[in-house]
C-alpha cells in the first residue's frame, strides 16, 4: 500500500526522535461518570515510556486509582502539511515511591526548563523539586497500542 496511513506512518526511531523532542503530552483517563478526563502535562521518557509526575490528589490521579487504562497523544505542527503525531493507547503504572517519584520529576522539570541536568536547576530548583516530591506521584505510561502520522510525509 503506498498511500494512506502506511504513507504517513511513522518509523520507531521517528516516533523515538518526535517524543524526545516536544515536552507536553495529552493525557486522557476514565472520569467518574466514564466521559474522558483530558488534561496536558509536561513529560519525560523514562526507560522509553512516556512519564509524568503530578499531584497525588488530582483528578487524573483519583481516576487512574479506578481504572489504568489511560491515552496519550503527543503532537505537533500547525500547517496541515506539518501534522505529526504519537498517540498511544495503554495502562498507566502509579508511582508512589520517593526516590523513583524524585527521579521521574527531576527529569520532567530539567527538560521543562531546558537544563541539560539537574544540578544545572540550581540549588533552588533542585529544592523546589524535591519539595514538590512530598506532593505528588508519577505515572509511567505502559503502551499497548501506538499510533503514528507525520503529514510532512505527503510532500
Amino acid at each position: 500500500m503506498s498511500g494512506g496511513r502506511e504513507a504517513v506512518r511513522m518509523t520507531p526511531g521517528e516516533i523515538d526522535t518526535m517524543l524526545g523532542e516536544n515536552l507536553k503530552v495529552q493525557v486522557a483517563s476514565v472520569g467518574p461518570d466514564g466521559a474522558p478526563h483530558l488534561t496536558t502535562l509536561f513529560y519525560a521518557m523514562i526507560e522509553d515510556r512516556i512519564a509524568f509526575w503530578t499531584y497525588g490528589r488530582s483528578q487524573k490521579i483519583r481516576n487512574l486509582e479506578r481504572d489504568d487504562r489511560v491515552s496519550a497523544l503527543v503532537e505537533d505542527g500547525v500547517d496541515y502539511f506539518e501534522l505529526r503525531g504519537v498517540s498511544i493507547t495503554g495502562r498507566a503504572e502509579i508511582v508512589r515511591d520517593r526516590e523513583r517519584i524524585l527521579e521521574i520529576g527531576s527529569t520532567v522539570a530539567t527538560r521543562m526548563v531546558g537544563a541539560g541536568s539537574f544540578d544545572e536547576l540550581g540549588d533552588l530548583g533542585r529544592q523546589t523539586v524535591e519539595k514538590q516530591a512530598t506532593k505528588r506521584v508519577a505515572v509511567v505510561i505502559h503502551p499497548e497500542q501506538v499510533a503514528s502520522w507525520d503529514h510532512r510525509k505527503m510532500v
